[in-house]
């Protein structure tokens, strides 16, 4: 056991029958949305995380009727530096702040990444008061988006709002609206991909559409505009899986223009990345209960790259804005 574990768990869950069979780490990351599945595999490590009262190894497959106790750590000194660096806030009250995030900015430090972080920027703006949820690397990081994508995130300022809103996102109650150029011209105006999605078992940096120790995933989508050889689209994504957008758009045969992961090897260079902006964002604020939504506008890169498309001047199903 820890040397630094609480007296009383943080997390306190009854594992059921149907539960049965399930491997410990994957079970609890589902259970515990606001901690990532590594995360979990750390705790185990350290032995924080207890099934009826002894600790248990990430791979431990549950029997049914257990209680699974989670405890976290007291939050080590912060080694990620603040740096005061400039980013637009699109709203900020005592619990938490909504940031449209840049193309090319990683959202918290990794290997090769350790400063010129989106979290790096939010310490210095915020003074260190963020939640602690997901440790000392991604404080007050709710939900990711990938560093190519633009586009709004949300950050809590608290534990108790981190809860809250990771709670909306875990029962898919939380609006998250992104617009993306594709290849091709999509066969349909409207539909839905309902494809779990896991890591790829020959490349572990990527995901893919699977089976095998895979998460369900829900995306809709909607044409918007037919361009040149590409569709400006709109997707709302019912879950937030790794890739989500990127993989199911490549599942359907029209990656995204730009993806240099899961798209075509003649990438197009000059887009930096996968065309795919984070638009909308909504949810219930945690202290007042108000439904807030915010919208940001889309950035230079995506819309030069519909006028050079021809956008704006092609026939559009809906608004184009």
């Amino acid at each position: 056991m820890a040397n630094d574990m609480p007296d009383s768990p943080d997390y306190s869950i009854q594992a059921m029958e149907a539960d049965q069979g399930e491997r410990l780490d994957r079970w609890l990351a589902e259970k515990i949305p606001e901690l990532t599945r590594t995360a979990i595999q750390s705790l185990c490590e350290q032995r924080n995380v207890q099934v009826c009262g002894k600790s248990a190894a990430k791979n431990y497959k549950l029997r049914g009727n257990e209680t699974i106790e989670v405890f976290l750590p007291e939050m080590r000194t912060l080694e990620v530096a603040p740096q005061n660096i400039p980013i637009q806030i699109v709203y900020e009250d005592d619990d938490l702040l909504v940031v449209n995030k840049p193309k090319g900015m990683v959202v918290h430090p990794a290997p090769g990444n350790y400063d010129g972080t989106l979290v790096n920027a939010l310490l210095y703006h915020c003074g260190g008061r963020l939640s602690g949820i997901n440790g000392v690397i991604r404080p007050g990081i709710v939900h990711r988006i990938d560093k190519d994508t633009s586009g709004l995130l949300m950050v809590a300022k608290n534990d108790f709002a981190h809860q809250s809103l990771a709670a909306q996102i875990k029962e898919h109650s939380f609006t998250r609206i992104y617009n993306g150029v594709v290849y091709g011209n999509f066969p349909e105006d409207t539909g839905t991909v309902d494809a779990p999605i896991g890591r790829n078992p020959n490349d572990r940096k990527k995901m893919c559409v699977t089976e095998k120790n895979s998460k369900p995933a829900v995306t809709h989508y909607r044409v918007k505009m037919r361009l040149r050889g590409f569709c400006d689209m709109e997707f709302r994504l019912e879950t937030g899986r790794t890739h989500q957008i990127r993989v199911h758009m490549a599942y359907k045969g029209h990656p995204l223009a730009g993806d240099a992961v899961y798209g075509p090897k003649n990438v197009i260079g000059k887009l930096d990345g996968q065309c795919l902006h984070a638009r909308t964002i909504g949810f219930l604020h945690p202290r007042t209960g108000e439904y807030l939504e915010f919208t940001s506008s889309l950035p230079e890169y995506y819309e030069k790259f519909l006028h050079s498309l021809g956008g704006f001047d092609s026939c559009p199903l809906n608004e184009t804005k």
